[in-house]
């Protein structure tokens, strides 16, 4: 089941590379994936790239089954470049969660929320003066969102080092709709879009100590309206800590 799950994070990457040589005005985050097993228990973690793009994730399982959870992301891919980008996004949800199996190992998780953002987006070209803008696009937006998550815990540790250590791998999958608020080209308003999303992630997470994981996510989107700024192109790849906490 390992080979297999780290065969399709190959391919993901792969996918991943060919789709993020679109320009798309939209950057998925990495959600929320606590997989929560018992009430009480608090979930925190932090992911980041080279391209700057940070994410934060908060969840607390508030009864046997129920869970609520929180995302917070911001994108900055700096100004010396053709292209360079800015989002922030904010979200929230509620959902069930309930463990799978004799043992317990699987885990499974469904959630539903709402989010609000900017992005702005500046196409640059070289000149002998250094970069002039071309275009400038802004947009405020709106997010709905249906996640569904399943990880499993590796029944044997790996050894690392000679210490013997937990791993399990997880996918998450989102159908989200994004719809713009406000649209502006060279700070002129302009028709505003909408697109519904498909967003699968994938990540494996490694122990590192009592609570402590380290996670490896990639992911893509797939946009189901065929549009001109609000569309699909960006993948996901960060890396980050995982902690949990509590019963």
């Amino acid at each position: 089941m390992f080979k297999i799950i780290t065969y399709q994070n190959l391919l993901i990457l792969g996918l991943g590379v060919l789709i993020s040589s679109c320009s798309s005005i939209y950057m998925p985050n990495v959600p929320a994936t606590p997989m929560f097993k018992n009430t009480g228990e608090v979930y925190v973690a932090g992911h980041f790239n080279a391209k700057g793009n940070v994410s934060g994730n908060l969840g607390v399982a508030v009864s046997d089954h129920i869970a609520i959870i929180a995302n917070g992301s911001t994108v900055n891919t700096g100004s010396n470049n053709n292209d360079f980008y800015r989002q922030w996004l904010t979200e929230g949800g509620i959902g069930y969660f309930t463990t799978l199996g004799k043992e317990g190992r699987q885990v499974f998780e469904m959630y539903a929320g709402y989010g609000v953002g900017n992005s702005r987006d500046f196409e640059q070209r070289a000149s002998i003066y250094g970069y002039e803008l071309v275009e400038a696009r802004e947009m405020n937006f709106d997010k709905i969102f249906l996640q569904v998550n399943y990880s499993s815990t590796r029944k044997k540790k790996i050894n690392i080092f000679g210490d013997k250590k937990e791993l399990n791998y997880g996918t998450a999958i989102r159908l989200s709709r994004v719809g713009m608020k406000d649209f502006w080209i060279n700070d002129v308003a302009s028709p505003m879009e909408e697109n519904y999303f498909i967003e699968p992630l994938f990540y494996t997470r490694m122990q590192l100590v009592n609570g402590l994981q380290l996670q490896y996510t990639n992911g893509f989107n797939i946009g189901l309206n065929n549009n001109e700024y609000l569309k699909a192109g960006n993948s996901v790849f960060t890396l980050g800590l995982v902690y949990t906490f509590g019963k």
